[in-house]
């Protein structure tokens, strides 16, 4: 494993455990150059998913590239990196249950969104705008009525 601050590739152990979502290890290292601490998680893969994109390109699903996409709409919100961590381990578990290996963009995308409708309406409405493709702000205020219309107007407000 490589040292986040000095880039050296061996390090030792110090501490493992199974992570809160208990379906990763947590280890503790120290690097044998530098010695400073750092920590790690190991996940197992499981997922051999192939992303099919709107434009008819193929690529295999990246769990970092979804994490990407969440932060940056819960990003200033009320929203944990574990909150985000367990999202996407729920999407993934879903993806798992699906009896396919290949999977639409908007599939996952539709995943994500009633996940995070219920962990930050705001959030929602940012990553929406992304996933649906929202041109107008219309689009917005549409997205914005049914949210009202559903009782999450209290959320939004503040």
């Amino acid at each position: 494993m490589k040292c986040p601050y000095c880039h050296h590739t061996s390090s030792s152990v110090l501490e493992s455990r199974l992570g809160e979502d208990r379906t990763s290890i947590r280890r503790r290292r120290q690097c044998e150059r530098c010695h400073k601490r750092f920590t790690t998680y190991e996940r197992t893969e499981g997922i051999d998913l192939t992303v099919i994109k709107k434009d008819g390109r193929k690529e295999c699903f990246s769990r970092e590239k979804l994490k990407r996409g969440i932060l940056k709409a819960t990003w200033k919100r009320p929203v944990s990196l574990s909150d985000i961590e367990g999202l996407i381990d729920e999407v993934e578990e879903k993806l798992r249950q699906r009896g396919t290996t290949q999977m639409k963009s908007w599939e996952i995308g539709k995943l994500v969104v009633n996940r995070l409708r219920k962990l930050d309406p705001l959030s929602y409405l940012l990553y929406a705008s992304v996933y649906r493709d929202f041109r107008t702000l219309e689009d917005f205020e549409k997205e914005l009525a049914e949210l009202k219309t559903n009782g999450e107007e209290k959320s939004l407000d503040g």
